[in-house]
């Protein structure tokens, strides 16, 4: 039997800072519909900053803020819903964020983010474990680093308590909301 060696990625080339690029970003969510559907949606408007150790990745920091306003469904009044004071309110809460507070290389590609999510005014702590999709340099000479991630939150947590129950059981929307980040970033020169 001939042992085999794996080596680690070099992570070096993830060094520097990043910044989040909106049109190649997806910041997604899903969520059950009267127990027999689910409705899918995301956050067209936000900013961020990663700040990458590749030697120490324990030293990263990540920093997103999103637009509350830009949540899109695909149906106008279930969106205007969402930014109503039974969901988001946004205006009185405007901004999500994300800050982290620990990143830790599970080995390989594989990382798992932990971060202060802000949703509605109420901060709760958060995993998301996230797969380095790569680095690479576009035609214009840009460096790019993509990771794609996911988490449940639960959204009572949050203060989104709003439901109706049905005559069937259950509630219209789901506790569980599934997160879903597919993000590209662009190096800052």
């Amino acid at each position: 039997m001939t042992a085999t060696t794996t080596t680690a990625p070099d992570l070096t080339a993830l060094t520097g800072t990043w910044e989040l690029d909106p049109t190649h970003t997806r910041v997604a969510f899903s969520a059950k519909h009267a127990m027999v559907s689910t409705v899918h949606g995301q956050f067209n408007v936000f900013g961020g900053e990663l700040i990458l150790d590749g030697d120490h990745p324990e030293n990263s920091t990540v920093n997103v803020t999103i637009d509350a306003a830009s949540i899109t469904t695909g149906t106008d009044q279930r969106d205007a819903h969402l930014r109503s004071a039974d969901f988001l309110d946004v205006e009185n809460y405007p901004s999500l964020t994300f800050v982290s507070t620990a990143i830790r290389h599970e080995g390989g590609d594989d990382f798992v983010l932990t971060g202060d999510l802000t949703i509605r005014g109420t901060t709760k702590s958060v995993e998301f474990p996230v797969e380095l999709q790569g680095t690479a340099t576009d035609p214009y000479g840009n460096q790019k680093i993509g990771f794609e991630g996911a988490t449940t939150i639960s959204r009572k947590e949050f203060g989104l308590t709003w439901n109706v129950a049905l005559e069937t059981g259950g509630f219209m929307v789901s506790d569980k909301i599934k997160i879903a980040l597919d993000v590209e970033a662009n190096k800052k020169a």
